[in-house]
């Protein structure tokens, strides 16, 4: 009874590694090799696959996703003979399982090299300021190029980035300066514009407000003349309304001599001939006032003239 056993224990154990190895489940977004006897029959595709357990073989399994491969820093030498330290990364996916697996032993390692000799072409025609300055057309040329090499063995590259161009410190030195200088340049024209302007503008204000200030005496003086012409002419109606005889006119061209002789710079002012006559005018109007005791004048008291007449005479 016991080597019944044990044959059905082992045959029960082979049944079950028979199943193991007769159901292949492949995940999503993968493949798989299948070879027989050494030989490639199929490539299994994500899901439930049954294979011939101890004839078929799964060769190798591969991620169809799209893969990111940095690259350690390759040192390059550029037209002008300046070696630059290149940082990249590739960005590919597989298209085909059977060519990445039977086409190149390594496909990660060729596509390293390939990656590298590639940039020293294309980094070898460029001097540095045009390295530094053309990421997009050296990452074109590479994908291209890597493209196209990459094609037959079932890969496909997607993208590829420079990370970093790092040129010798010396030279990072120098750009630093000139980057330096050449800010202090553009700060210096930014404030001698600045200065420029701003003279401009204070200019045409000062002009702008010299122009205003002359505008508004032109029409104050405008207006204090029109006023001054329009008192003139509201006297010289009111007096030709009055009708004012000699006397009266003269009475005020008296009054206005006070003010005529006032202030320092009034050394010499002249007395026209038309006062004497004004003063004549007056003293008569005065005299009159006093001997009639109205205004007008009139003849002596009769007493008076009496008392004349009759005083005798001493011889």
């Amino acid at each position: 009874m016991e080597p019944i056993i044990i044959v059905l224990i082992i045959l029960v154990v082979l049944v079950f590694i028979a199943l193991i190895r007769t159901i292949q489940v492949i995940p999503q977004a993968s493949a798989a090799i299948v070879e027989r006897f050494g030989r490639y029959t199929r490539t299994l595709n994500a899901g439930l696959n049954i294979v011939v357990p101890f004839i078929d073989t799964i060769r190798n399994r591969i991620d169809l996703r799209e893969q990111v491969v940095p690259f350690p820093p390759q040192p390059v030498i550029t037209q002008d003979n300046l070696v630059v330290n290149i940082d990249t990364v590739i960005y590919y996916q597989v298209t085909d399982a059977r060519a990445a697996t039977y086409e190149v032993a390594s496909y990660i390692q060729a596509i390293e090299q390939l990656t590298v000799t590639t940039l020293r072409n294309i980094i070898g025609g460029m001097d540095l300021e045009r390295t530094l300055t053309s990421r997009e057309e050296i990452n074109a040329a590479l994908r291209g190029v890597l493209d196209e090499a990459t094609g037959k063995w079932g890969i496909r590259v997607n993208r590829v980035e420079l990370k970093a161009i790092e040129p010798p410190t010396s030279i990072q030195d120098s750009m630093e300066k000139q980057m330096r200088a050449d800010r202090d340049k553009r700060a210096a024209i930014l404030t001698a514009e600045g200065t420029r302007q701003a003279a401009i503008l204070t200019a045409e204000g000062e002009k702008q407000s010299q122009i205003l200030r002359a505008e508004g005496e032109a029409k104050a003086a405008a207006l204090r003349a029109e006023g001054e012409a329009q008192a003139i002419r509201t006297v010289f109606e009111s007096i030709h309304a009055g009708d004012p005889d000699q006397k009266l006119l003269s009475y005020q061209y008296l009054q206005m001599l006070p003010k005529i002789a006032e202030g320092d710079a009034n050394k010499l002012w002249i007395v026209p001939s038309e006062i004497g006559d004004a003063l004549k005018g007056l003293s008569g109007a005065m005299g009159n006032f006093g001997l009639s005791g109205t205004p007008g004048g009139g003849t002596p008291a009769p007493e008076k003239a009496t008392e004349r007449r009759e005083r005798p005479s001493i011889d």
